[in-house]
């Protein structure tokens, strides 16, 4: 049969997917990555539950780009025209080399090889353009992440003061509308296994207890149960729509949520929480999901929960906060909040005092790291209590939640309840803002990373050199600093446009230099 196109004799011969085809396969592939995975990875970051996760959003843009990758590399045969090399149909296929090739089929050999290597690199770059496009749509939760998440904190002094034993809460406040008073320093749960710490908070006065079935596997919820036997009347008791394995999604059926709040009653051994979060909330939807409320409003009613509440240190953290607000339905918020935190701030805790929300202060200590400090070796008042003095120092502020599973923490913590912050605590405050100044990525932040040509993971590294100068973590910095993909020898030549970036006005090129000598394994 001849060519329709230019009457040319035609013969069966090698044809792949044109290029333009191929290029707006992979480009659709990176969008649905974008879209989908990064919808995906944003629930996996937030915590929902791990095991009702739509794991299709990441293979779906997956066979996307591998289709594209077989049609650029795959050959098939047609019959093509010798003359114009028409091929049907010609708005997607083109005919492969030049008359050799279209007079046979390739034999195998180094062409086939070759093609080999380039489809499986050409995989390997589309993969990865697809996931750096779920994580580009989710850059903001990265400061977050290091600052929250994956950096360890020094929580404690350096020395235990004597005036510090048999310490007391001194202090209960109003919780907001509920109405409850409660301790201004309250226990978080998160790494509690011994429940006779958690008696030992009670006998020294904390009434707000506070704990998820995420944290350590649902043990934190049993150890706190055994705990309150024979006192749970003197007790605030809050813990989260959760599971073991993460924070429920948004389209949880309702039976499903009231048998998740069940089992919480039952590992606490309690007919009833006085509040639940919907926890670590980065986003809207959730925060006003039908069906969480719907539940709340069914446990309200049995009596097995008394008030609702949203917990929240993540980046849409304002919008979140203010939707809560907005709604009327949540009698209490749990915020990040500590000592030079966002300028702006201020005015998310006056609207929630002025609509009788109460506010619960989490993530007080930020980055703190002060036993490292020389100059914090001696202080007669510890880092923690300035820290919690300030923060209660704003009558917005309800009380503040702190992680504490030792005996220790709670004569050190409870030794700066019912005090007034002092003009001593604020110089402590900044004096250990300014020592770390350059070493610690303020929260929420990553201005500068858009400014690197290079592309630098700039806060990474930063908090590489600062388990390596601070923590005592050698090993581990340089072990992370290793893995990354590029590092910081690109700025000794570089003009370090990211350096008036900085909203601290941290010397990031010099910090940056040091960090590469510092972590840099021995040739």
């Amino acid at each position: 049969m001849n060519c329709p196109r230019c009457g040319g004799p035609r013969s069966s011969a090698p044809v792949r997917v044109r290029w333009p085809i191929v290029g707006l396969v992979e480009i659709a592939g990176v969008a649905l990555a974008y879209w989908l995975t990064g919808d995906l990875l944003h629930d996996l970051v937030e915590g929902v539950q791990r095991s009702q996760l739509p794991l299709w959003k990441a293979g779906v843009p997956l066979a996307v780009l591998l289709a594209g990758v077989v049609a650029a590399f795959v050959r098939g045969r047609r019959p093509a025209c010798a003359t114009c090399a028409a091929t049907d149909p010609a708005w997607l296929l083109t005919p492969v080399g030049g008359a050799a090739e279209t007079a046979a089929p390739a034999a195998p050999g180094r062409r086939v090889v070759l093609r080999l290597v380039g489809a499986v690199g050409t995989a390997t770059g589309a993969v990865a353009a697809g996931v750096g496009a779920a994580v580009f749509r989710n850059r903001g939760w990265l400061p977050v992440a290091g600052d929250f998440f994956r950096a360890k904190v020094e929580s404690t002094a350096p020395v235990a003061r004597t005036e510090w034993q048999a310490s007391r809460v001194r202090s209960y406040r109003r919780l907001g509308r509920t109405n409850a008073m409660v301790s201004d320093i309250s226990l978080g749960s998160g790494r509690i296994n011994d429940a006779g710490v958690a008696r030992r908070a009670i006998e020294r006065g904390i009434t707000y207890f506070d704990t998820a079935p995420d944290y350590a596997d649902t043990a934190s919820e049993r150890v706190l149960g055994e705990a309150m036997k024979g006192h749970r009347d003197k007790l605030f008791l809050a813990t989260k729509f959760c599971v073991a394995d993460g924070h429920l999604p948004n389209d949880t059926p309702v039976p499903k949520i009231l048998e998740a709040v069940e089992g919480s009653l039952r590992r606490l051994q309690t007919d009833h929480v006085d509040l639940i979060h919907i926890h670590s909330c980065d986003r809207v939807d959730r925060l006003m999901a039908p069906n969480i409320h719907e539940a709340f409003d069914r446990l309200k009613e049995q009596g097995k929960v008394r008030f609702l509440g949203v917990s929240t240190h993540t980046p849409n953290l304002e919008e979140v906060a203010n939707t809560a607000i907005d709604s009327g339905r949540f009698d209490v918020m749990m915020l990040a909040y500590h000592f030079g935190m966002w300028p702006s701030f201020g005015h998310i805790l006056e609207k929630a005092k002025a609509h009788d929300v109460g506010i619960v202060a989490m993530k007080t200590l930020k980055g703190a790291k002060h036993t490292n400090l020389a100059d914090f070796q001696q202080e007669a008042s510890a880092y923690s209590q300035s820290a919690f003095r300030w923060v209660l120092s704003n009558p917005a502020v309800s009380c503040l939640v702190i992680s504490i599973s030792t005996y220790d923490q709670i004569d050190e913590y409870l030794y700066a309840s019912g005090t007034a912050v002092q003009s001593a605590d604020v110089a402590l405050l900044k004096r250990y803002d300014q020592l770390i100044a350059g070493d610690y990525c303020q929260p929420h932040c990553g201005v500068c990373l858009d400014a690197c040509p290079a592309g630098l993971p700039i806060n990474d590294i930063l908090r590489y050199r600062m388990y390596f100068k601070d923590y005592g973590w050698e090993k581990e910095g340089m072990r992370l600093y290793a893995a990354l993909a590029r590092n910081a020898t690109v700025c000794a030549s570089c003009s370090a446009p990211c350096a008036p970036t900085c909203p601290t006005g941290v010397p990031i090129r010099a910090k940056l230099l040091e960090a590469h000598g510092l972590l840099s394994f021995p040739a």
